[in-house]
């Protein structure tokens, strides 16, 4: 009895790389992005277990972070998402040319968006030092700008590689998909923390 391998079908032909779940680095973005919410979760806690331990929010004689700045920024990373999704399409289709025309654009955005956050952490009206709550509120701004600066950079390098003869490979368009939704992971983790900088403030 011969014990070779029989093969009945030719698989040749499949593609060595896959968009989406069939891919691991989908499932290690996937796992990036549930370790990181998990941080903002924890922050989210300690920021509400503060609120229940002052009889006003933000304490006295400290007020509410000013609005411009971070609504800007809101409105900005918010309309983001247009460009980011047709990145997204263009990548799942293989169109390397306008995929390398949308890459540059969103750096920019990412870079605009820095830029604003400079200001936006200079409107706390509070010091990290000065009490629970100014460390609380910092520390939700500064988790959250660690992440534009980790996607701004990917997208940079990204950009990059899709102009060198590697970008015709479907491997690096793989890659514009994952960074395309690591940046949805962005822009959905910034409303919850916008909410709670400028509008409970104001509720409470």
């Amino acid at each position: 009895m011969s014990l070779q391998p029989h093969f009945t079908e030719d698989v040749s032909e499949l593609p060595n790389d896959i968009v989406g779940s069939g891919s691991l680095t989908w499932w290690g973005t996937i796992g990036f992005m549930v370790i990181e919410g998990s941080f903002f979760a924890l922050t989210f806690a300690v920021y509400f277990f503060l609120i229940n331990q002052e009889q006003q929010w933000p304490p006295e004689p400290w007020r509410a972070p000013d609005w411009l700045a971070g609504t800007l920024f809101t409105i900005i990373i918010l309309l983001s998402e247009i460009p980011n999704t047709w990145i997204k399409k263009a990548a799942t289709a293989d169109e390397v040319e306008k995929v390398r025309r949308l890459l540059p654009l969103m750096a920019l955005i990412g870079l605009v968006l820095l830029v604003i956050r400079a200001f936006e952490f200079n409107s706390l009206n509070i010091h990290w030092y000065e009490n629970a709550y100014g460390s609380v509120i910092w520390a939700l701004l500064l988790l959250h700008t660690t992440h534009i600066l980790t996607d701004w950079a990917d997208t940079i390098v990204v950009a990059a590689l899709v102009r060198t003869p590697l970008g015709y490979e479907r491997r690096r368009m793989i890659d514009v998909c994952e960074n395309s939704m690591y940046w949805r992971f962005v822009w959905l983790t910034w409303l919850p923390v916008y909410l709670m900088l400028y509008w409970v403030p104001r509720w409470v």
